[in-house]
């Protein structure tokens, strides 16, 4: 990706979007299936030697919907960040954000060297 080609940059961005969307409408559905295959069992999951219970299944799938949401939101962030022309330079120093971590993290806000830095 270019990304110094701002209709470039938002194609791709926009295309990462569209397949989070359709990630997270999956699932929404699988959750939804989860839950339905509790309300029809009357087994004891919490205590099934042979499996994962129901309520981790949930958890689960709930962790993975937290993600893909803040990964649609930072979509969401980078597309401001084309628009008000600043796609891919760092937030943290102001250099460019190098096309080969672009091309891996569309939605990057800082350049590599920044990125490291940072403390967990």
């Amino acid at each position: 990706m270019d990304t110094r080609d701002p209709e470039s940059a938002r194609e791709r961005l926009r295309a990462e979007r569209d397949d989070a969307l359709a990630r997270l409408a999956s699932l929404t559905g699988d959750f939804d299936a989860v839950v339905a295959a509790s309300l029809d069992s009357n087994a004891d999951d919490e205590h099934d030697p042979e499996g994962h219970t129901i309520a981790f299944e949930r958890s689960q799938i709930g962790a993975i919907v937290t993600q893909v949401r803040h990964h649609l939101a930072e979509l969401d962030a980078a597309l401001d960040r084309v628009d008000a022309g600043t796609y891919g330079t760092c937030e943290a120093c102001g250099r460019p954000i190098g096309d080969t971590r672009l091309d891996a993290l569309p939605a990057a806000r800082t350049c590599i060297a920044c990125a490291g830095r940072r403390q967990p």
